[in-house]
């Protein structure tokens, strides 16, 4: 068996039990090959992108975690790094979108380069999993004198030191060697205290930026301090030394003695027994740990003159006149120990800690510690800079590490998500259910994506009950009852917080049968589509909905979130897989050839995937492709996007009696199961139509073709031919036509779609417009930020397509210019200034460019004289026009709403004129 084929066996055995619930069943990536066009553009561009990206940036944040050896690399920032928004709560997940990207280019192409990607990928996350289960060890570098300890930024470690090594010393000096490695205020050296009361600390930073000591009985208000004068240089080794005796102190910085404060009154003695001693750590739950290098750290119960720390800056304390601290002294040179040895002869070894412990379970799997986990139980509103939707970043690591096993059978990555949902299993089946109701009802910090499905995915290939029953905890019973019902409660919430919600509920429907998950789906899709869609096929305004039909008031800069349209393409196909409407692939059509398609530009990055977060409705709107700083969501899921670009342009009914071509896009498809390829050769949406090539064994199966909902007119309308010879019937708009035959190699069927320009009105206003030719929304493309008005009736054909109001521009498909305007369509990811939606007016009666001299009359409800005749198109002759003319002119007549006289010119400017078919 060749490679692939065994590839395809093992997908398809994968998800027997999906398959088996559904009607319908999708083909694997690697069945369909994207042929030369707009949709092979556009991925190619991500592949460049995916295949060109170093993997160890995005490891990055993993390694720190887990205190591994960064190798140098630089957190790829944004969301996906410490410094990004909410202080990097969500690092992690762009790193599960990218594997999921790798695992589906590899999954299309079959090019070794994301394979070997994937299989580092994996293997890393392996070792930061083995890492986190393990006390944590010390990451040697080479230090001032020898061998220091690295603390990485991220990792959240810190070395304990006996709580009382202080004793009662009336004296006191504390030295170390620190290289600190980010510019954090109030990180430590060292902090030894019992509270926020008792303590004394020397931190490498200020809330001035430089070193301070401080010595306290009664909390901040009351410390006793010495502080610096410059700050600590980032990246190069410092000395830093504090002496105490006789109520005075001295910071000294580099053999240097900075500030001498003669009035401290407080010895260590003053504070009594202390309950921790720490390197790198603050007793101040708030302040960062010290992210950094530790080399020789000694503390003496005496101070040191000046001269004795000036000796310290070139050697040693053991080989200078002040020898090793006789409190402590720590060479910390034990690379891969957990513990530290002591060298003042007292025997307080130091060891290395976490700040929180450890995983709960072997299986914990993440960029950063557990605590954002273990926060949200006891949450009860959202705030993302303390918990940012931990289960939602636990989902794309899931997804990526899914993705990786199906496409290239690597066990590791089945064992890593097996383990993660262990894990999650032992930590949420411990909680009480109100309380996972009210976890899952909490506003961005409860988010979990499209968890649900990634774990149903799972246990079809584990059978692990506890993997179902996992799935089940995320129920969020108050949204699947109201939907279920038919009740409208999205009003307000979180649009991308909620559609993936029921892409998991039609897997749960896949997987228990419960009619309640499927109903709740149904019903969710029909309050979005269209009551809360614009015309490019996206949701949310600002990430929210609003009520239904709010349309033309909600426009603005952050209209249709590029998740959601993601997201709303994940529901769609997976609804049609259970009930075959043809709705469902006319919205699919419409949000992947406008939004999705428009919201990657059109140009080459190796540094970003170059994607939309919001893609603002607002006249004179530009798009932005490299949002938020980066790696957001948005542009996780656009790489996700843009390597499933195929997936959809076919599905296979389960028992292979027959093919659905549900998009037009030039394509090649192996049917292995009927031994036959068919070739799909198209410049949709360029061209009107399509040819399909059927080459093979002979093959009996009905051939269902989609007659898109748009498809009302034109010449000759929606027509099919196989083999030159046209195929009988009627097809309707907004349903499949079926093609039934025994196929033989060589068959070649003909799909000829008539495009009409035609517009959609806003739900909530009627003159607010949106330009459609075919399935390509066309955008005016002009810097102005007032509502353009535009009038398309001027030249409109007897078929009631508006194209003829338009000039095409030459040499370029799908442009137009309307008078001096320029329209273009909306798939195009340039920075142009655009206007999506626009003021329809039509001052005066026009027809076949013939102006009558008459103003264009409107009722109370905004429609026009000429709305009324054009709506009653498509016409026959020019005659049949005529007539329809003259009926609703005396309509309005006999109503009062236009002059007899005004009437009868009407009547004759149409009789006149000329129409293009």
């Amino acid at each position: 068996m060749t490679a692939p084929l065994r590839r395809r066996v093992f997908l398809r055995t994968a998800a027997a039990s999906v398959a088996a619930a559904r009607p319908v069943r999708p083909f694997a990536l690697r069945d369909v090959t994207l042929g030369e066009g707009l949709f092979a553009t556009k991925r190619r561009l991500m592949l460049d992108y995916g295949r060109g990206y170093d993997v160890d940036r995005l490891l990055q944040v993993f390694r720190a975690n887990a205190g591994l050896d960064t190798r140098g690399a630089v957190a790829p920032g944004g969301w996906e790094g410490l410094d990004g928004e909410a202080n990097g709560n969500l690092r992690g997940h762009y790193t599960g979108h990218f594997l999921t990207m790798l695992a589906q280019a590899y999954g299309s192409t079959g090019e070794e380069a994301y394979a070997e990607k994937i299989r580092a990928m994996v293997g890393a996350l392996v070792e930061v999993r083995e890492a986190l289960r393990e006390e944590p060890r010390a990451l040697g570098v080479p230090g001032r004198f020898g061998t220091a300890v690295e603390q990485v930024r991220g990792c959240c470690q810190y070395i304990d030191l006996p709580a009382d090594v202080l004793g009662a010393a009336d004296a006191l000096t504390l030295s170390a060697w620190i290289r600190p490695a980010h510019t954090a205020n109030w990180a430590r050296v060292f902090d030894f205290g019992n509270d926020t009361t008792r303590y004394l600390y020397l931190a490498a930073r200020n809330a001035d930026g430089v070193p301070r000591f401080a010595i306290t009985t009664d909390g901040p208000g009351q410390e006793q301090a010495l502080d610096g004068t410059a700050p600590l240089p980032p990246h190069e080794w410092s000395h830093v030394a504090v002496t105490l005796t006789g109520g005075t102190g001295t910071l000294y910085v580099n053999g240097a003695a900075v500030r001498t404060n003669t009035a401290l009154s407080l010895t260590p003695a003053a504070l009594g027994a202390l309950a921790h001693g720490w390197l790198g750590r603050s007793g101040f739950p708030g302040d960062p740990v010290f992210a950094g290098a530790f080399d020789e750290v000694n503390i003496w119960s005496r101070a040191l003159t000046a001269a004795e720390i000036a000796e310290l800056q070139d050697a040693p304390a053991a080989d200078t006149s002040a020898g090793p601290g006789e409190l402590a002294s720590y060479g910390l040179g034990e690379g891969g120990a957990t513990t530290f040895a002591d060298a003042s002869g007292h025997g307080r070894p130091a060891t290395l800690r976490r700040t929180w412990g450890g995983p709960s379970h072997p299986g914990f799997l993440a960029a950063y510690p557990e605590t954002q986990f273990i926060t949200l139980e006891s949450m009860t509103k959202g705030d993302y800079t303390v918990v940012w939707a931990p289960y939602y970043t636990a989902h794309k690591i899931l997804r990526g590490l899914l993705d990786a096993y199906l496409h290239t059978e690597d066990a590791r990555a089945l064992d890593l998500a097996s383990g993660m949902c262990d894990w999650m299993h032992s930590r949420l089946s411990k909680l009480p259910a109100a309380t996972l109701q009210r976890m899952w009802g909490i506003f961005s910090s409860g988010e979990f994506g499209g968890i649900v499905e990634a774990i149903c995915d799972l246990h079809a290939i584990t059978g692990k009950a506890e993997h179902l029953a996992l799935a089940r905890m995320f129920d969020l019973d108050r949204l699947i009852d109201a939907c279920a019902a038919g009740e409208d409660i999205l009003g307000g919430l979180h649009a991308n917080q909620h559609i993936p919600i029921f892409t998991g509920l039609l897997r749960l429907y896949d997987e228990t049968g419960e009619e309640r998950y499927l109903e709740a789906a149904r019903n969710f899709w029909g309050m979005v589509v269209p009551t809360r869609m614009y015309g490019i096929g996206g949701t949310s305004t600002a990430e929210f909905w609003k009520e239904p039909k709010a349309i033309a008031a909600t426009l603005s800069d952050t209209n249709a979130e590029t998740c959601c349209a993601y997201n709303m393409l994940k529901l769609t196909r997976m609804l049609f897989f259970h009930q075959q409407d043809p709705a469902y692939m006319d919205y699919y059509e419409r949000a992947l050839y406008n939004q999705v398609l428009g919201s990657k530009q059109d140009r080459a990055d190796q540094e970003k995937p170059l994607v939309t977060y919001f893609i603002g409705l607002l006249p004179g709107h530009v798009r932005d492709y490299t949002p938020k700083a980066g790696t957001t969501c948005c542009e996780g899921t656009g790489m996700e996007s843009a390597t499933t670009y195929q997936d959809s342009v076919y599905f296979a009914a389960s028992d292979n009696t027959a093919l659905y071509v549900n998009l037009y896009s030039p394509s090649t498809l192996t049917w292995a199961d009927r031994d036959i390829t068919v070739t799909q050769t198209t410049r949709y949406p360029v061209e009107q139509g399509t040819t399909l090539t059927i080459r093979g064994q002979q093959a009996a199966f009905d051939l269902r073709l989609r007659v898109p909902a748009w498809a009302t007119g034109g010449s000759g309308g929606f027509r099919v031919t196989v083999n030159g010879k046209r195929v009988k019937g009627t097809p309707a708009p907004g349903s499949y036509f079926t093609v039934s035959r025994t196929w033989r190699d060589g068959d070649t069927v003909r799909v000829s779609i008539p495009f009409r320009l035609r517009v959609e009105q806003a739900l909530d206003d009627p003159a607010a417009q949106t330009l459609f030719y075919g399935p390509v929304n066309l955008v005016a493309r002009d810097p102005g930020q007032d509502c353009l008005r535009l009038g398309l009736y001027r030249n409109a054909a007897l078929s009631g397509d508006l194209l003829p109001s338009l000039t095409p521009v030459p040499g370029k498909p799908l442009h137009y210019t309307l008078g001096e305007v320029g329209l273009a369509p909306f798939h195009e990811g340039t920075e142009d200034p655009t206007h999506a939606y626009f003021r329809r007016t039509e001052p005066a009666i026009v027809f076949g460019g013939t102006d009558s001299g008459i103003a264009n009359p409107v009722k109370s409800d905004e429609t026009t004289l000429l709305d009324e005749i054009w709506a009653a198109a498509p016409f026959t002759t020019k005659a049949e026009l005529v007539r329809h003319v003259a009926a609703t002119v005396e309509e309005w007549v006999t109503a009062g709403l236009l002059g007899r006289a005004e009437g009868q010119t009407v009547v004759r400017t149409a009789r006149d004129a000329s129409y293009t078919p």
